[in-house]
């Protein structure tokens, strides 16, 4: 699995145990070609021979690795019988953890010459954010929309959205299944989402091949606002670069990326976006399932959680009578979730033995559990007693991610999974992939490494505290002294804060039924209770689907999920109602 399930910020992460700490090596391949005309990227010197996080390895005089220059290629992918001549830039572009230091720092990441700055790696600090960015040829570049593309963690690389989504090709698994090993599968990927829009991949700093400089650079890039302000300000740097201003402009955030993207959409104040892509969202960390008895009083959880623990029992038939369809049977669930099981919930030691009894009879028809196992829970299951107990009988465990995925029980006697069989599955596959793409096709030449996590380094350690927007004067921004702690991780006001900034902006939700980190039930509630007027809950539209957190692993839900996608950025691009 990710971390312990009573890790209360496990959810986010995309990376198994096994991979949190394992740098990958991706080879130096040929040299780059030169960027063209069309591509306008700052004149770079020659690699000077990479370094780990945080400016290790061979270095320059200053103490940072030579940055490394861009590498722009050619190719053709075919999507829905449309050929598309595209051209792909693997590079960085370096941010500082301040605007005011930002605005020092050219294209090239090295301090301007008018600046007064001098580049040192025990200077202010600096994130050099690797992307690789997906253009079609011979677009009117001004008018063609733009999506920003990121996984979340918090602290994981965007190679799972890379090579499993949009980009013009993909890694090809076996669904539900743990492939033996190499090689692996990559194709032309026909649900490349080029025929509606550019792509940019960002891998946020510390993972990947994103790097981090300068004194104090844990604190100013990892954490909830300082992240948001990190991307904010790669956005800017990005759509100056390539001159995008113009663009039709996308946020697509995948599990922590939801609580980025709503943090970074009002962040970018001033450049109104035309839609986000919300998948496998959770905005508030409160309506986690994987630790709740850690925040006893608050229950929702366990209540959002209930129709993904149905859904999981009624794929592995632990149902008596079985329901004959899954979304009736969900519907059922869901309001019975927030009715009386919410109820009994609610009343803590004021709830009778008898009816206690009654809900715990209730919920072994929808989950499958045993009643007296629910009895001794209180009535209250989280994510990882439910993926341990539903097949224990058997000695399996069922997956977190994706709860269609199972694997040996590796601990009889704990009260928890102790791994997630669908991390477990697939992660060598994408770890294998990306190196592979980066080497063969994208030429980008480094002899650094492409972490899988950005706990790699040791300085990991996630500021979960946020200022909300718009408690200020005029302009919004927040209030009180510097630093004020307002909020716990809650960003939904930000994502309303931006919905009523620009009415016209629009919101798609995606997710799996199977999806136990980040409950689809979850992510609906989440969005029925935005601080904002009813009127604009019009411009959220929901998509969902027979798959877990990462829906793109089932190639027929991919092509749905495209077709989903590109439908909604064709309506928006034009400002369309």
């Amino acid at each position: 699995m990710l971390f312990a399930w009573r890790n209360r910020f496990a959810p986010f992460c995309l990376m198994a145990v096994s991979t949190l700490f394992t740098a990958v090596s991706v080879a130096s391949a040929q040299a780059p070609t030169a960027a063209p005309a069309a591509t306008p990227a700052a004149a770079q010197g020659r690699p000077g021979g990479g370094g780990g996080r945080g400016g290790g390895g061979a270095a320059a005089a200053t103490g940072q690795p030579a940055v490394i220059p861009d590498s722009t290629t050619e190719g053709t992918v075919t999507v829905g019988g449309q050929t598309i001549n595209y051209e792909a830039v693997a590079g960085t572009i370096t941010v500082g953890a301040t605007d005011q230091q930002d605005a020092t720092i050219g294209f090239d990441g090295k301090p301007l010459p008018d600046s007064g700055v001098k580049e040192s790696d025990d200077g202010p600090p600096t994130a050099r954010m690797f992307y690789a960015a997906y253009f079609k040829k011979d677009a009117a570049a001004e008018h063609r929309p733009i999506v920003f593309a990121y996984n979340g963690g918090p602290g994981s690389p965007t190679m799972w959205l890379h090579l499993g989504t949009f980009a013009p090709k993909r890694i090809v698994v076996p669904d539900t299944q743990h492939q033996e090993g190499a090689p692996y599968t990559m194709v032309s990927n026909e649900y490349s989402l080029l025929d509606v829009a550019d792509i940019v991949f960002i891998d946020a700093p510390g993972c990947g091949l994103s790097r981090t400089f300068g004194r104090g650079r844990g604190e100013a890039f990892y954490g909830v606002d300082a992240d948001g302000h990190a991307f904010e300000r790669f956005i800017r740097r990005f759509i100056s670069k390539y001159n995008r201003w113009n663009s039709p402009k996308y946020l697509f955030g995948e599990s922590y990326g939801t609580p980025r993207s709503a943090v970074l959409a009002a962040d970018l104040g001033n450049v109104d976006l035309n839609g986000v892509i919300l998948l496998s969202q959770i905005l508030a960390f409160d309506n986690s399932d994987d630790g709740p008895s850690a925040n006893p009083s608050v229950d929702q959880a366990y209540a959002l959680a209930l129709p993904t623990m149905a859904a999981t029992a009624w794929y592995f038939h632990k149902l008596s009578p079985q329901p004959p369809a899954l979304k009736p049977f969900l519907d059922e669930v869901q309001k019975y979730a927030l009715g009386p099981y919410m109820t009994a919930l609610l009343q803590g030691s004021e709830l009778s033995e008898a009816d206690k009894k009654t809900v715990a009879e209730k919920l072994h028809s929808y989950i499958g559990l045993p009643v007296d196992f629910i009895l001794k829970a209180n009535l209250r299951i989280q994510g990882g007693e439910f993926s341990k107990e539903l097949k224990t009988d058997e000695e399996i465990s069922v997956g977190r991610l994706d709860t269609r995925f199972q694997g040996p029980d590796m601990d009889p006697l704990s009260a928890n999974t102790g791994y997630d069989p669908q991390s477990d599955a697939i992660t060598s596959a994408w770890n294998t992939a990306i190196n592979i793409y980066l080497h063969n096709d994208m030429k980008y030449a480094t002899q650094d490494t492409y972490f899988l996590s950005a706990r790699t380094g040791g300085e990991f350690s996630w500021n979960m505290t946020h200022r909300p927007p718009g408690r200020g004067g005029f302009g919004g921004g927040g209030g009180g002294a510097a630093g004020t702690v307002e909020t716990g991780a809650n960003v939904m006001a930000d994502l309303a804060y931006r919905m009523k900034l620009n009415p016209k902006m629009k919101v798609f939700l995606a997710g799996g039924y199977y999806d136990l980190a980040t409950p689809y039930f979850e992510g609906m509630f989440e969005m029925h209770h935005l601080p904002m007027p009813n009127s604009l809950q019009s411009n959220i539209s929901y998509h969902y689907y027979e798959a877990g957190h990462m829906i793109y692993v089932r190639e027929d839900i991919l092509k749905a999920f495209h077709n989903d996608v590109a439908n909604f950025i064709k309506s928006t691009e034009n400002g369309a109602k």
